[in-house]
């Protein structure tokens, strides 16, 4: 037995060392501010921005944990000089003007330069950037919106003789310089693309990023002088971003985030830069783009492979500054007709007989069209529907019914959840993103008897049906749903699904070439399928939707292209798939032959049910009531990524327990109607 003294020097000895471990901890521990600035940190990015993953890398590697507390700039430059925190970040090495704080070592930053109405016919040269003084000077006559703390140049600051309106925020200027009331702002071209597509969508196409740009800055940590051991800190920070620009993970993480430099230019062969999303089907035309290449040469490609919300965001910034940084873009059935009504995308003409363009689709073909031309070729369509297990099904002695309804929906994952078996009732998109959780959400509403709009479009976001039909989704995920759904798009649960953790899950039907695959799927063998759910109504239930490949206007390479897409979304395409993959993995949706091929329709039992749901979708009777727009998942008018991307972030607040299901319908009908006074539907 123990005596009291060996009690206590044990007790002792344990104590110390929770309290060496918890010091341990604390020392390790850097804390920094930053204030937001989208896109490269914020609060509502992927992992904070680029800069916060690349500085959470960087000290990870030397042992350190980071923790950035988010305040207004002025604020956070405040508290990192008095000591109050280690450092803030990101900032520019403003040297021996600033002997508070000590610079770290530089990581890319962003690109600024002036920004102005397209129809002003003003231009410079690429050596007038030598002469920045001089430059300034003769632009003298003009007036320039300059954001107070905001980015700057010090031949800018130099030049007396400009004329500068000193606004609080960028937006304003972008306001007055739609307006004619100045015609210049200095600014970052990320900054102005994404505020441009995230807040002033009707503006695409009316201002212009000036090429080339006066200066690629760098950014910095300022660590505090105040702080302890901040030269400690300096060198873990150097050492692991040193690190980081040796192997490439600085330039993965920037390019992860659609943060890229400027577009490389070959001499010896036609780079074709290529803008795509991470799903599977994307990925094999990477890999078979080999085929491509070795008939022909003279080509080779960049690929630029992003999430869903990356891509269409990175897209769309890189038209509305006319950035010119891809040759291919994938976009869907939303973009291709608005975008070839802006003149943003090119039409498709003269492809050889062998294409066989009557062979796609009429209501794919339909949807990738504008006057009656083609504006993208597809890869593949897709409407939605409902994946369940059979086997969870049986053993809980429920039947699956051909046409489910939401009420038997709830009832089945209560039937089937068992998150200590690593078994949840449902999986649904949960991730921010007119894409992702929006695409989901908006065909719940419409069978639910909602609409985004009514009428004379008037936003409709705090109506009784979309109350029900988020109460819905939001009481399902939380009681039978996965932890943290919020943070789950197509991708995450595709992997969910397939590795056997969700009884029922509602979404693409391109899905299930991957589910019935045994290579990729543990549960292809119980895999049972259904027509989406419905609710009041059976209308828009189910999406229609296509990725397809698109030229745009600015690419320098658009013969090319044209022959490279054309080759992507052939017949020839789908047999190599087939050939290499297997027939139910090939891309579905798109050609009538596909689903007249004896051997498709032998490894792929779903082939006709996912046939009838995209040739049955409606995009123009999609709502119990009558609308004013085209869409089922969206609506089809420029300013619905801006309210679809801000909605979606409301709704993954909710989801995650951050608002009440009424704050958020009342916070979204705000944007939405705040979105379409702006942009002209609504008076003001």
């Amino acid at each position: 037995m123990m005596t009291a003294l060996s009690r206590f020097l044990t007790v002792t000895i344990l104590l110390s060392g929770l309290f060496h471990n918890s010091l341990s901890a604390a020392e390790n521990l850097v804390t920094l501010t930053a204030g937001e600035r989208p896109p490269y940190i914020g609060t509502t990015l992927p992992q904070n921005g680029y800069v916060s993953e690349t500085v959470q890398e960087a000290f990870k590697r030397k042992g350190y944990r980071v923790k950035i507390d988010f305040v207004p700039w002025a604020r956070a430059k405040l508290l990192a000089a008095q000591g109050s925190v280690a450092g803030v970040v990101p900032v520019y090495d403003e040297g021996p003007a600033n002997d508070a704080f000590v610079y770290s070592s530089p990581f890319p930053g962003d690109t600024i330069g002036l920004l102005k109405k397209k129809s002003l016919n003003v231009s410079y040269r690429k050596e007038d950037i030598k002469k920045q003084d001089v430059l300034f000077n003769s632009l003298s006559s003009y007036r320039f919106g300059v954001v107070r703390d905001g980015v700057t140049l010090p031949a800018f600051d130099a030049a007396k003789s400009l004329n500068k309106e000193i606004v609080s925020d960028e937006i304003q200027n972008l306001d007055k310089l739609a307006l004619g009331r100045v015609q210049f702002t200095l600014i970052d071209k990320y900054t102005a693309a994404d505020l441009m597509v995230g807040q002033r969508p009707h503006l695409i196409g009316q201002l212009e990023f000036m090429y080339p740009p006066l200066a690629e800055r760098d950014f910095f940590i300022a660590f505090s002088k105040k702080s302890a051991k901040y030269q400690q800190l300096v060198t873990a920070f150097n050492e692991g971003l040193a690190e980081m620009k040796q192997d490439g993970t600085l330039i993965k993480i920037r390019e992860k985030h659609g943060l890229f430099l400027p577009k490389k230019i070959t001499d010896d062969k036609v780079r074709l830069t290529i803008g795509t999303v991470n799903n599977n089907d994307m990925l094999v035309m990477q890999n078979l783009s080999k085929l491509f290449t070795a008939q022909h040469p003279n080509i080779e490609f960049e690929w630029r492979i992003f999430d869903e919300n990356t891509l269409r965001l990175r897209l769309l910034s890189d038209i509305a500054i006319s950035d010119g940084q891809f040759d291919i873009m994938t976009i869907g059935a939303y973009e291709a007709p608005l975008w070839a009504k802006q003149g943003w995308i090119t039409p498709f003409q003269g492809l050889p007989a062998s294409y066989d363009i009557q062979d796609i689709l009429p209501t794919v073909r339909k949807g990738l069209s504008y006057g009656e031309q083609l504006f993208a070729l597809p890869f593949y369509a897709e409407s939605s529907m409902m994946f369940y297990r059979k086997d969870l099904f049986a053993s809980a002695g429920i039947q699956m019914p051909a046409q489910p309804h939401y009420d038997d929906v709830m009832k089945f994952a209560a039937k089937i959840h068992n998150p200590s078996a690593g078994i949840y009732g449902i999986c649904l998109r949960g991730k921010a993103g007119w894409g992702e959780n929006m695409a989901f959400l908006s065909t719940l509403v419409n069978t639910y008897g909602g609409r985004w709009f009514d009428e004379k479009w008037n936003p409709e976001l705090d109506s009784p049906a979309w109350r029900q039909a988020i109460s819905f989704y939001k009481d399902i995920l939380v009681k039978y749903g996965p932890p943290h759904p919020e943070r789950n798009g197509f991708n995450e649960n595709l992997t969910l699904f397939s590795e056997g953790h969700c009884g029922m899950w509602i979404d693409a039907t391109v899905a299930a070439g991957m589910l019935f695959d045994p290579k990729r799927s543990r549960i292809s063998a119980q895999l049972g399928y259904v027509s989406a759910p419905v609710a009041v109504t059976d209308k828009g239930a189910a999406w229609l939707w296509s990725w397809a490949l698109a030229i745009p206007h600015s690419s320098r390479h658009k013969k090319e292209a044209t022959e490279f897409i054309a080759w992507a979304t052939s017949k020839k395409y789908i047999q190599s798939v087939a050939e290499n993959y297997g027939w139910v993995t090939v891309p579905p949706g798109t050609r009538r032959s596909t689903y007249e091929n004896k051997n498709y329709i032998r490894e792929a039992p779903f082939y006709q049910f996912t046939l009838k749901s995209i040739e049955n979708a409606d995009v123009n009777n999609s709502t119990l009531k009558p609308k004013p727009y085209t869409g089922i998942q969206y609506v089809g008018i420029p300013e619905f990524p801006a309210i679809g991307n801000q909605v979606g972030i409301e709704m993954a607040k909710m989801l995650a327990g951050e608002q009440s299901i009424d704050d958020a319908l009342k916070q979204s009908q705000s944007i939405t109607k705040e979105q379409m006074r702006n942009s002209g539907y609504l008076k003001q």
